[in-house]
């Protein structure tokens, strides 16, 4: 009647990720041995974790309360194996990282591949995606966003104290239009405006002497992505809303010329943070040993 370690994670996985095909990629095994899997367990169980149609995966009543009976036992069970991770001459195992596109490119060079030098034992996932997501929840060791989207509940540890935002235009963009003084001014230009992971559309953030607006730019091109943003600003297509540490080669090669600068106040930047538990592995306390040695402003 016991179920295998493999199979408890199996299902809790499954539950978490809401189908077989995105748990089975979670748990780096095909779709086909994760179901038989959970279907060994159902069996000598004698019950149904699992509600299963053409559409869609849920939790059955009784998986529900399994689910909720073995999670605590199984975190206890990972906190116990980090603990003994402790006595290893150095971090080994996977430490996963979920982040933003650009938080991933901005923290590649710096970190991770610094981490990976320092720990050649240990395997390091990032994963990005736009939408904020439930670290604990989805299998993260830690995240790396903004300081202003991290959860209140979690500790966080700055890696770059400050974003800074830049308006940028190509010069065949602005050799048929003046550049613009102040805000008001892009209500004649053509501006590459930005959809976010929430499905809104991005308002661009002004501020000086203390005077600080959003601003719902015209535009007729919309992208969600910002290296394609910059792209097309590079084309000619309009005015592009980017950070600064993505266009210094484009701004010091005059590909792009830089307006409204003294109106585009930088903000607080990207942060590690992760759940506040007393016992924090190994691996993830070496991971923030480089964050806090490499940080930059």
């Amino acid at each position: 009647m016991r179920g295998t370690l493999a199979e408890l994670e199996a299902v809790v996985t499954v539950a978490a990720k809401g189908g077989f095909r995105a748990a089975a990629r979670e748990l780096g095994i095909s779709s086909s041995a994760l179901s038989q899997q959970i279907a060994a367990l159902e069996a000598r169980l004698g019950v149904r974790l699992f509600n299963r149609t053409t559409r869609s995966v849920t939790l059955s009543s009784a998986g529900e309360q399994f689910v909720a009976e073995i999670t605590p036992a199984l975190t206890a069970i990972r906190n116990a194996i980090d603990l003994t991770d402790e006595h290893r001459s150095e971090p080994s195992g996977l430490l996963r990282i979920n982040t933003s596109v650009g938080a991933a490119r901005m923290v590649l060079a710096p970190l991770a591949l610094e981490y990976l030098r320092r720990y050649p034992r240990m395997q390091l996932e990032i994963v990005t995606e736009g939408a904020l997501v439930d670290i604990n929840a989805q299998g993260f060791d830690a995240g790396i966003r903004i300081l202003e989207a991290v959860p209140p509940d979690m500790i966080s540890v700055p890696i770059n104290r400050l974003i800074r935002p830049a308006i940028v235009g190509s010069p065949a963009y602005f050799s048929t239009r003046p550049r613009p003084k102040t805000p008001a001014d892009l209500e004649t230009h053509r501006c590459i405006r930005a959809r976010m992971a929430s499905g809104t559309i991005y308002r661009w953030e002004f501020e000086r002497r203390g005077d600080a607006f959003t601003m719902d730019v015209p535009g007729n091109l919309i992208l969600d992505e910002s290296d394609l943003i910059l792209r097309a600003a590079r084309e000619g297509a309009g005015l592009a809303y980017l950070s600064e540490w993505q266009l210094g080669e484009d701004l010091a090669a005059g590909r792009l010329i830089r307006v409204l600068e003294d109106w585009t106040a930088p903000y607080p930047g990207l942060c590690l943070y992760y759940p506040g538990r007393r016992h924090i592995p190994a691996k993830l306390r070496a991971f923030v040993e480089v964050v806090r040695e490499m940080r930059w402003d």
